[in-house]
């Protein structure tokens, strides 16, 4: 297939693009425009293969959408590009409003005027890949709920309200204009690449460096993780054997509070890079809970299994273990993207 990937070059968008490149015979086109968050590093070990394909592109900007859409001839399309953090999005909401609602406005609008010109052979393999979060949801109550595909949207940040929103477009653009269409809801990923402003490689830099590692009151609040190696496999699963309209939560069965999760990066790294006098966890600094902050997120991925015959590899202590060897051997990366 020729895949065109929006937010390649991020966290996730350049995890598929490595996968796709090296565990396929798949072509690629990432689309990014280069935010923070986004950097060519991530996609070092791919750039010089000949099925790769790279355009730095605002999804913002609809007319280089709809020319890449003419250029490259995408079979499917997986939308990864989107501002994501939620910190950011109470502090200037206005470009999750542009990028996650006004962009896949325009990757949607871009998609159906693409297909008006394809033939029905090629329309009948063409495939939308909207990629969500949980976020969506809100707030779960107790520990024996789960979010499901049928779960009530309520979104308590900027950034969920916008994913919500954009979730509500890709289904309205499926049922008006028939626009082939899957979406995923995934649950907190984690991983190698990653930018040093989420929980676990902000954990890892900031003692890596000795300074305070900050978390949010008390830290209780609870996340399912999922490896973004996991993640990935699901999405190409999705892509390849998910059903049109459909939508399908991604979890990793891994329902850790945040101070759990900062605790066992500390205790990894007391293993593996012991500090001169005391230990890692010394530095965890409780500060103020952010406006809004969700208590609890976890997915049933029971849909994903059962139709799609998809399950994680990854267990949290597996993966979060990988992870932190990655940043030990790439300690040049994590100094470059965060200069």
């Amino acid at each position: 297939m020729k895949i065109l990937i929006t937010g390649g070059a991020g966290f996730i968008g350049s995890a598929v693009a490595r996968m796709l490149i090296g565990e396929t015979e798949d072509e690629v086109l990432v689309l990014d425009k280069l935010t923070y968050a986004g950097n060519l590093l991530n996609l070092d070990s791919v750039k010089a293969n000949r099925r790769f394909h790279f355009q730095k592109i605002d999804i913002f900007d609809y007319k280089k959408v709809f020319s890449a859409f003419q250029e490259f001839c995408p079979d499917s399309v997986i939308h990864l590009a989107a501002e994501s953090h939620v910190d950011r999005s109470i502090k200037g909401p206005k470009e999750f409003i542009d990028t996650n609602i006004v962009g896949t406005f325009n990757m949607l609008e871009a998609s159906r005027s693409y297909l008006k010109k394809l033939t029905k052979e090629q329309k009948d393999v063409f495939r939308f890949l909207h990629v969500s979060t949980d976020e969506v949801f809100g707030d779960l109550i107790g520990k024996k709920e789960f979010f499901t595909e049928e779960s009530k949207y309520d979104p308590s940040s900027p950034y969920s309200a916008s994913k919500a929103a954009s979730d509500h477009l890709v289904r309205a653009w499926y049922r008006t204009y028939r626009i082939p269409v899957l979406i995923t809801n995934c649950s907190n990923n984690y991983g190698p690449y990653h930018y040093p402003e989420k929980l676990i490689p902000l954990a890892i830099r900031n003692a890596l460096k000795e300074i305070e590692i900050p978390v949010y009151g008390d830290g209780k609040q609870i996340r399912d993780w999922l490896y973004v190696g996991d993640h990935v496999d699901a999405l190409y699963t999705v892509l390849k054997k998910g059903k049109l309209g459909e939508t399908y939560n991604i979890g990793g069965n891994n329902e850790k509070s945040n101070i759990e999760v900062v605790n066992k990066v500390c205790s990894l790294l007391d293993e593996r890079t012991p500090r001169k006098e005391g230990i890692y966890s010394d530095l965890i600094s409780f500060v103020e809970d952010r406006p809004g902050h969700d208590f609890r997120y976890a997915i049933d991925s029971s849909k994903l299994k059962e139709e799609l015959n998809w399950k994680p590899i990854e267990s949290f202590e597996t993966g979060l273990t990988k992870t932190v060897e990655w940043y030990l051997a790439n300690n040049n990366w994590l100094s470059e993207v965060t200069v």
